[in-house]
């Protein structure tokens, strides 16, 4: 009976320090929200591992498109937002969501289309190409999804002063979906697309595509990273997402950022302002 007793007791004690060793490593633990063009370039899955060694926190990633990341963010559902809508992303911070936004990297947009370039734009600057498209009425897929790609390549075509809300006939063909599939479409329908650089490197079936328009100052795209204000949400784990911030933005966290490749291409190029903007 002792024996029986003494058993149950170390079983309660070992009970107890798995509850004790599950809740410490939930307290270590924070959720990050990004785009899905970010997690499909692999970049986070180099990353995290690696921060997680250093510090011992764990980062949850909730992927969604630039919309959807700052409506969760709104309501206080993640830490920490990584993306590359920077109109989006100040106001967010102006709003009192976040208590700073800081850049981290960078890559760019490239302008997808088929070998044959019927719109006749490889190598022009990015308005030119978009009004040699429109006025041909080639085939080109948008996002059309509300993500950060999307909203970037809205921002195109009034650069090219084309208002292609109005403009937009059957040539322009809504994927509303992720880059891959968008990708995908354009490669079904020989069409033009806009494409973040790292997705296009990761996508594989690219058929008779290739990038016809690239290196336009224009095509930049920014990523910032901010801490969910913990004074709007007291649930925000200020001091781990503040960590992971204050990685990202470090030397080291700078240096892991460059060092991420795909296929021997550098996908982002680090950049971070540490003062915030």
């Amino acid at each position: 009976m002792a024996v029986r007793r003494l058993s149950v007791a170390f079983a309660l004690v070992c009970g107890l320090a798995a509850g004790v060793a599950a809740s410490s490593a939930e307290d270590r633990a924070i959720v990050l929200a990004t785009t899905s063009a970010t997690q499909e370039s692999g970049l986070l899955d180099y990353l995290l591992p690696i921060f997680r060694d250093k510090t011992g926190i764990e980062v949850t990633v909730i992927a969604r498109r630039a919309d959807e990341v700052l409506e969760g963010a709104r309501r206080g559902e993640v830490d920490v937002v990584l993306m590359h809508a920077r109109p989006q992303e100040e106001k967010f911070v102006a709003d009192g969501f976040a208590v700073k936004r800081f850049d981290v990297m960078y890559n760019d947009y490239v302008l997808i289309g088929p070998k044959s370039d019927p719109a006749g734009v490889k190598g022009k600057d990015i308005a030119t190409a978009l009004k040699a498209i429109e006025a041909k009425g080639v085939p080109f897929v948008t996002r059309g999804d509300r993500s950060g790609t999307h909203a970037a390549e809205l921002a195109l075509w009034i650069v090219a002063g084309i208002d292609i809300a109005r403009t937009k006939g059957a040539w322009y063909r809504e994927a509303k979906q992720d880059m891959a599939s968008a990708l995908d479409a354009a490669r079904a329908a020989n069409a033009y697309v806009l494409s973040d650089r790292g997705s296009w490197i990761a996508f594989r079936e690219r058929g008779d595509l290739d990038i016809v328009v690239e290196g336009d100052k224009r095509l930049l795209n920014q990523y910032g990273v901010m801490l969910v204000n913990p004074a709007k949400f007291p649930n925000v784990k200020k001091e781990l997402g503040q960590d992971f911030v204050d990685w990202l933005i470090s030397p080291d966290g700078q240096a892991t950022i460059a060092g991420y490749k795909v296929d021997g291409q550098q996908l982002f190029f680090p950049n971070a302002d540490k003062s915030g903007g």
